[in-house]
């Protein structure tokens, strides 16, 4: 079962990711904020991180290094969930070493498979 932290400071955007998500078989974490945030990152080692950039307590740009500085967290996907303008987002996040961006609000329509893009398929052998 793969892990995906959600680190995310606005109430609604979290819930609506979480209940998007629940039917798939993903172990799902939230953090509101870049300390609790990083800390369940090097606690819980997650598969795919999902962060909004816009969080109170740290620049989206500051988590996203301190994250890269550890070792066991360098090549884990970070999704940045925005709702800055598309040619914003993709450049910023480019800049800021994101692996890729989700516009908010996110359609829970296609964002199940927005996230499954980030995984591997299994090898059948």
């Amino acid at each position: 079962m793969k892990t995906i932290l959600l680190i995310e400071d606005y109430a609604d955007n979290a819930r609506l990711v979480m209940r998007t998500l629940k039917p798939y078989d993903y172990r799902l974490l939230h953090a509101s904020d870049g300390e609790s945030g990083l800390m369940m990152a090097v606690n819980e080692k997650p598969d795919l991180i999902l962060l909004d950039l816009g969080l109170p307590d740290v620049e989206g740009q500051t988590l996203i290094a301190l994250i890269r500085d550890v070792p066991e967290l360098a090549q884990v996907p970070i999704v940045a969930v925005t709702a800055w303008p598309p040619a914003t987002a993709r450049q910023m996040t480019e800049a800021y070493g994101c692996d890729g961006y989700i516009s908010k609000p996110i359609s829970p329509k296609i964002f199940p498979s927005q996230i499954a893009a980030y995984f591997a398929p299994e090898d059948d052998e």
